[in-house]
C-alpha cells in the first residue's frame, strides 16, 4: 500500500533512476543558495535513485566503477554551464582572475557543504547499526553531486578565460567530463579533443577519478561529528586543487589576445 504523501518523511519519496537522477543533480548544482534541509532532502532522493539504478546494474553484472561513470556521463549534458556574460552578472561584475577566484571560492563552499551534509548523515548511520546499509548509497550520491560541481567550475573557468570548447552541448558536456578526469584543460587546438572524449581510455580514466572520489568519501564514515568536520574538509581541499590546476593550465592555453587597434584617422583628425 503507497504511503499517504502527507505521512512520507523528507528524502523518503520513491525517485525513478532513469528519469530523477540527472534533475536531481541539476538542481544541486544550479548557482544560488539552498536551505539546508532542502539540499539534504535532494541528496536523500538522489541516493535513493542511485540505489535502485545500482541495484540494476548489479542484476546486468556491471561493475560499480563502470556503472558509476555512466551514470555521470548520462547526468553530465543536465549541469549547467553559464557563459562569461551571466557569471559576471552572477559575480557582480567581477571579471579575469578576480571572477576566477570567487567562481572557485563559491565552488569550494558547495563541495564543502555537500561532505558536511554527507558526512554527517554517514556519522549518524554509523550510531545506528540498522541504517548502516544505506551508508555507501548516500556517500555515491555526495560522490556524483561533488564530481558535477566541480565539472561546472572547470567548465566556468574555460569561459573565463576565453578557451572555447566546439560542439553538441552533449559533446562540450563529455569533454568537460573528460577534462575533470584528467584534472586538465581543454587545449582548443586539438580539435579531436571532443571527439575522442568517449574513448576507451577517458572512460577509464573517468571511472577511476569518480571512485577517488567515492574513496575519498569513504573516510567521512565515522562517528559523532568527524564524519562532517572530514567530509567538508577534504572536498574544500581537493576543490581547490582542482580549481589552482585549471586555471594555471587555461592561462597557457587560452588565446592571445588580438593587437589593439589604435585608430590613427580618429585620435589624429
Amino acid at each position: 500500500m503507497a504511503v499517504p504523501e502527507k505521512d512520507q518523511q523528507p528524502g523518503s519519496e520513491i525517485a525513478d533512476p532513469d528519469r530523477e537522477v540527472g534533475e536531481l543533480v541539476g538542481r544541486l548544482t544550479t548557482p544560488g543558495e539552498l536551505e539546508p534541509a532542502e539540499r539534504r532532502r535532494l541528496l536523500g532522493r538522489l541516493a535513493q535513485a542511485l540505489s535502485a539504478g545500482a541495484k540494476k546494474a548489479r542484476a546486468t553484472g556491471a561493475g560499480r566503477g563502470r556503472w558509476l561513470a555512466d551514470v555521470f556521463l548520462n547526468i553530465a549534458p543536465r549541469i549547467p554551464i553559464r557563459d562569461l556574460h551571466t557569471l559576471s552578472e552572477h559575480h557582480h561584475g567581477l571579471t579575469g582572475e578576480e571572477l576566477a577566484d570567487d567562481l572557485v571560492r563559491t565552488a569550494q563552499k558547495a563541495t564543502m557543504t555537500v561532505g558536511a551534509i554527507g558526512g554527517a548523515l554517514a556519522a549518524a548511520e554509523f550510531a545506528a547499526p540498522p541504517l548502516l546499509l544505506s551508508a555507501p548509497a548516500q556517500l555515491v550520491a555526495e560522490t556524483i553531486v561533488v564530481a558535477a560541481i566541480e565539472v561546472k567550475l572547470l567548465a566556468e573557468l574555460h569561459e573565463v578565460y576565453g578557451v572555447h570548447v566546439q560542439g553538441t552541448g552533449t559533446q562540450r558536456a563529455v569533454a568537460f567530463a573528460a577534462a575533470w578526469a584528467k584534472q586538465r584543460g581543454i587545449d582548443p587546438l586539438a580539435p579531436a579533443s571532443v571527439s575522442l572524449a568517449l574513448g576507451a581510455a577517458t572512460k577509464t580514466a573517468l571511472r577511476n577519478r569518480l571512485m577517488r572520489t567515492l574513496g575519498r568519501h569513504l573516510t567521512t564514515f565515522g562517528p559523532f561529528l568527524t564524519g562532517a568536520i572530514a567530509g567538508g574538509a577534504l572536498n574544500r581541499i581537493a576543490t581547490k586543487k582542482l580549481g589552482e590546476a585549471i586555471r594555471n593550465d587555461l592561462r597557457v592555453k587560452r588565446p592571445a589576445l588580438p593587437p589593439q587597434d589604435s585608430r590613427p584617422d580618429e585620435l589624429n583628425p
